[in-house]
């Protein structure tokens, strides 16, 4: 169901010796399963913390538990860990979590919506701002509404056009055009603001 590497292995016998804590293990699972918003989650956790759905996979010198919901989603899953001169990085690979992508026979709101939460809204997040759809007319017209960092944000006009736009238009070929219906002039913390050009979080 799922590989974890030696490296990996080893990486989580070292968090875990470190806890102190007899007989602790890890577990995994996914949120947003078969979203495009969906994630893995690891955590320690103790027996008492198992609920008796887990799957439970014996490493080398500790347990590691999968969600029993989460499981036929991390079919072929693998986990690595890669050392690096700042310590490493643990990589995920769970090909099945998101779902599969929406092919040319679905919706048109419905590849619209995927393309936005799987490509445009993770890269929003890093300003803390997000993205929605608020309809799609009868030419192909999109109507979007931003949130968060992008409402009231001074560079809403180029994420709109450079972005956005752009993404959704490669993805979805059949989109004619791309409109922000945010009132921008009501926004509250936004990332960039006009009068200064600067971002409003430092």
């Amino acid at each position: 169901m799922i590989d974890i590497s030696e490296r990996a292995q080893q990486h989580f016998l070292r968090l875990l010796s470190q806890q102190g804590i007899d007989d602790l293990g890890i577990r995994l699972r996914v949120t947003s399963a078969g979203t495009p918003a969906a994630s893995c989650e690891l955590e320690f956790c103790e027996k008492a913390d198992l609920a008796g759905g887990e799957w439970t996979i014996e490493c080398a010198g500790f347990d590691f538990h999968v969600d029993g919901d989460s499981a036929d989603w991390l079919d072929n899953a693998s986990i690595d860990f890669e050392p690096n001169a700042t310590g490493g990085q643990l990589n995920i690979r769970a090909p099945k979590i998101k779902g599969d992508v929406p092919g040319s026979e679905a919706g048109l709101i419905e590849r619209v919506r995927y393309v936005l939460e799987a490509e445009i809204n993770p890269k929003l997040a890093s300003h803390g701002g997000r993205v929605s759809l608020l309809e799609i007319d009868a030419d192909g017209a999109v109507l979007l509404q931003f949130g968060g960092g992008c409402h009231g944000c001074g560079m809403v006009d180029v994420t709109l056009k450079q972005g956005v736009e752009k993404t959704l238009r490669e993805r979805v070929p059949e989109i004619t055009a791309v409109r922000d219906a945010t009132d921008h002039a009501g926004g509250e913390k936004p990332y960039y603001s006009k009068a200064e050009g600067k971002s409003a979080i430092a």
